[in-house]
């Protein structure tokens, strides 16, 4: 394991004014967007939409790293170049999901675990091979009546740290992504609580399982009310739960935290994420991981039509614009028009 070389990438994919697009929808994940849309899901639709994202010119100014599918690795742009090479082009870092969904815990109603240990070992050096630098593991927790329990939060800590360890052995920085949904109508108060349990989990099995922290990032949900509380929380208040609960879990040895957008809106992530970088200076760098939050717009342009390429692009660019300018604590709202 080449420390040096984990730790640079995983300070370049948090360098200042940048982050993350996650553009690793699964199968049925993206066929369910496109159907919104009325856009048929095909791997020719697929490489088509991803090829508008990537090739769009100047996200490079914002986006520094790109969390592909798998099905994406392999595909290639409309010039014939793959898709890595055009991110590598760009001076952008290509990554890749490595895990392979949830299944129900079985003993725990309501609960799931993150498949994909299985052959893991051979994927991460064909995906090294094939140009990626980082990789991405998502666990689900879901808060309800009695639950996230112990062992299903200890079960997934787990598995995030062996994933994490033959991510880095592999010579691949590992982005461990320990999500606290928003389904539920729980209030920002059970949020932090259960955050912070599963942060204080997470870094444990972390730690024993000898992760290299310098040579990682930590993908969390901000710490919000539920989708279906009558109480929600100002923006102020979130940002404050959620670095108060980093703060108080998360090693300052971690380079970054790249915050998914867990279904928020694109405003609200990004209101967010400008509130808790406001706060700043913080121990490790505030970005961001987004799918959605980056997406909605250009998706919904583009819709399934080459013809809206240009266009699309355009609503991409403005909204990773958006996202750096959080990112540095700057945003100013949505003058910009799409």
């Amino acid at each position: 394991m080449q420390t040096d070389d984990l730790a640079f990438v995983a300070r370049s994919l948090v360098a200042k004014g940048k982050g993350l697009l996650a553009a690793d929808e699964s199968l049925p994940t993206i066929e369910k967007r496109f159907a919104a849309l009325g856009i048929p899901s095909n791997e020719e639709t697929r490489r088509a939409y991803r090829d508008m994202l990537l090739s769009t010119p100047g996200i490079e100014e914002f986006i520094s790293g790109v969390i592909l599918f798998d099905e994406t690795l392999h595909q290639k742009a409309g010039n014939g170049i793959s898709f890595v090479q055009t991110l590598v082009k760009k001076g952008i870092i290509p990554g890749i999901k490595v895990d392979m969904g949830t299944v129900p815990l079985p003993g725990f109603p309501g609960e799931k675990i993150t498949t994909g240990l299985d052959g893991l070992e051979k994927r991460l050096n064909e995906y090294r091979t094939l140009g990626a630098r980082f990789t991405k593991w998502r666990a689900v927790l879901t808060i309800g009546p009695d639950i996230p329990t112990y062992a299903a939060m200890t079960a997934n800590a787990t598995l995030l740290a062996i994933y994490a360890a033959h991510a880095q052995e592999a010579g691949l920085v590992p982005i461990v992504e320990p999500e606290v949904l928003m389904d539920g109508d729980h209030g920002i108060e059970r949020c932090e609580q259960v955050t912070r349990e599963m942060l204080d989990i997470l870094f444990g099995a972390l730690g024993t399982y000898r992760i290299f922290l310098e040579g990682m990032l930590l993908k969390p949900n901000m710490v919000l009310a539920g989708k279906q509380s009558t109480q929600k929380a100002e923006v102020k208040e979130a940002a404050e739960a959620t670095i108060r609960t980093l703060r108080r879990t998360v090693p300052s040895a971690v380079p970054g935290i790249v915050f998914l957008s867990g279904g928020q809106s694109p405003e609200s992530a990004t209101e967010h994420l400008n509130a808790m970088n406001k706060m700043g200076p913080h121990p490790w760098e505030i970005s961001f991981s987004f799918a959605r939050a980056l997406q909605d717009y250009a998706m919904k342009e583009w819709a399934g039509s080459a013809s809206n390429r240009a266009a699309a692009q355009r609503a991409f660019y403005i909204r990773a614009r958006y996202t750096s300018e959080a990112r540095n604590g700057f945003y100013g709202g949505e003058a910009m028009p799409r």
